[in-house]
């Protein structure tokens, strides 16, 4: 099986739809926070597959979705699935969450599982302020803290060993996990007023050792992966992490953590 560069932006998404009830079930409690009027314009950022994607638009009777993703695979698969049903109330654009190409445009963003992918936070939170409107809203919820620290410990273990420190042993993590303390200076830093930030823990816990593998794959290490020059090695790493994940109590745990991020724009 062929592997992608290694700078690639791309996802496997039907694999992302299948697997992520953990993601989807996060985004529920974090969507049924939000006081929709029902009319507004807002930015699903980082929208994956686009299943909350939808139920942002059926929230939003009168209102406009754009559902922006840095994939590809991940924006086609969400426009085909909801263009149909929603028409141009459902927007899509691939785009980095660093090179927003707005301005003044959304009443609200909402943002789930995506912010963490972004290393630089300070640019993260100016250009989502650019975005809103006077007067807009920020509602989103990332992976912050502690966020899967046991997982990521054991990675970096592996990846010091004769077998994968070739490829891996120099490998900065792709991640960024804030506290809550620093994504609230960052956030006023930017313009945001209003601002709540709080962490909560979100622990999953996977059935089975093959699934566990999978969701490494998936949503976890596929940038490790692809520095990985085989796929018997790419199958050997995720094996070692997931023997290892049987040790836990309950067993393969993913110990996740959340970041809640609000804020608003102030009106003109």
């Amino acid at each position: 099986m062929s592997q992608p560069p290694s700078n690639s932006r791309e996802w496997h998404a039907a694999e992302y739809h299948r697997l992520s009830t953990p993601q989807f079930q996060w985004g529920q409690r974090v969507l049924s926070q939000l006081h929709l009027r029902g009319d507004e314009c807002v930015l699903d950022a980082g929208c994956g597959t686009g299943k909350l994607t939808r139920l942002l638009l059926q929230n939003l009777p009168r209102g406009r979705v754009v559902g922006l993703d840095v994939s590809r695979n991940m924006v086609m698969h969400a426009r085909r699935d909801l263009q149909p049903e929603f028409g141009d109330r459902a927007r899509f654009v691939a785009a980095d969450l660093l090179a927003l190409p707005f301005r003044d445009a959304f009443d609200g963003i909402f943002s789930t599982a995506s912010f963490h992918w972004v290393l630089d936070h300070d640019a993260l939170f100016h250009n989502l302020f650019v975005a809103l409107r006077p007067g807009g809203w920020l509602h989103a919820q990332c992976g912050g803290g502690p966020n899967l620290a046991r997982l990521r410990e054991r990675v970096r273990t592996l990846s010091q060993t004769v077998e994968f420190s070739p490829r891996l042993g120099q490998f900065p993590e792709p991640w960024f996990f804030s506290d809550a303390e620093g994504a609230a200076r960052r956030m006023r830093s930017a313009g945001f007023h209003e601002v709540k930030t709080d962490l909560e823990q979100a622990s999953f816990a996977v059935s089975s050792r093959e699934e566990f593998q999978g969701y490494l794959r998936t949503f976890v290490l596929h940038r490790h992966l692809e520095l990985l020059p085989s796929e018997a090695l790419r199958e050997r790493f995720v094996k070692e992490l997931a023997v290892a994940s049987d040790e836990d109590n309950p067993p393969r745990t993913l110990d996740y953590w959340r970041l809640n991020l609000r804020g608003c724009k102030a009106n003109l």
